[in-house]
């Protein structure tokens, strides 16, 4: 029998959720570890560290190479944080599994503040997110935001080395690194609703390949997923990119879904939010009409909007 071959970036982050995809597949399978091969990918993402996602082409950038590599069938499958992944996948490249959701709210990081509101006035923000930046604008409108672009190590770095106060991480990311002692705060999904599928893990196939689609709906988590399905609706009708500071979340209730989504200006100062609550197979047309309300709502204030 030839190898699985799972394809993944090269970061420490994305190497774990190879990792934790290939142990779930082992257990579900009964499959020892010699039948997997990670095959690690560098993305033009991976290799341009200079300059912000927005200027360079955005969340594309981190899956272009490996969804090559699916179509050549050089791998089997994808491993990908699902909130790097754009609204529309390519053409005959599919969703086969989400993994079970880790804490999708952001954590703040710095070694000065216990939270954005008792960080000094002016102090410097790092982020590279359009997204966490107006959030952080609207709640203080003071800060003085820098690039801060890198993986979660090198973020850590400069902070430690004084490149800015303080900057914003995922709360799963740094918890799937065993780096969670370095959270400042974890920040309320009141405060800075999350970007779009955040703290979920998905893995991408090929359309045709029927037995690695088969494997992998052993592991599939149907809660997440149906979450994702909806924000990914909202992010997809809004034609989200990294240019578009947008955010959402949804969780499943007492068997109903419950969804909030919202999108804001550049600085800060304006914020359209719409909610929804439903039946869980109707997770995709919830996240679609909290769109069109957000678009009424922003109009042309929203960045990109017609």
């Amino acid at each position: 029998m030839t190898k699985i071959r799972i394809g993944t970036r090269g970061s420490p982050l994305a190497l774990a959720q190879a990792h934790e995809t290939r142990r779930r597949l082992m257990a579900a399978h009964g499959l020892p570890e010699e039948e997997f091969e990670i095959v690690v990918i560098t993305t033009t993402g991976d290799r341009i560290r200079d300059r912000p996602l927005s200027e360079i082409g955005g969340k594309g950038l981190f899956t272009k190479e490996i969804e090559e590599a699916l179509f050549a069938r050089e791998i089997d499958l994808a491993v990908h944080s699902m909130k790097d992944m754009p609204a529309v996948l390519p053409d005959g490249l599919a969703f086969a599994a989400t993994l079970p959701r880790e804490d999708a709210r952001d954590a703040l990081i710095s070694l000065t503040a216990t939270s954005l509101r008792d960080m000094t006035q002016g102090a410097t923000l790092g982020s590279s997110s359009v997204r966490r930046t107006a959030q952080a604008l609207r709640l203080r409108p003071d800060l003085k935001v820098v690039q801060f672009r890198g993986n979660v190590e090198t973020r850590l770095r400069k902070l430690a080395d004084g490149v800015a106060d303080a900057s914003f991480l995922a709360v799963a990311g740094l918890n799937r690194l065993g780096l969670s002692h370095h959270i400042a705060a974890i920040v309320t999904m009141e405060e800075m609703l999350p970007a779009i599928a955040q703290g979920a893990i998905g893995i991408e196939i090929h359309a045709g390949n029927a037995r690695i689609h088969t494997m992998l709906d052993a592991i599939n988590h149907v809660e997440t997923a149906t979450a994702i399905a909806c924000e990914r609706a909202f992010l997809a009708a809004l034609d989200g990119s990294c240019r578009t500071p947008i955010a959402g979340h949804a969780h499943l209730r007492d068997g109903r879904l419950h969804f909030r989504g919202e999108t804001l200006t550049l600085d800060g100062s304006k914020v359209f939010t719409a909610e929804r609550s439903g039946a869980p197979a109707d997770a995709a047309q919830m996240g679609t009409d909290a769109a069109a309300e957000v678009k009424a709502k922003g109009g042309s204030l929203i960045v990109g909007a017609a």
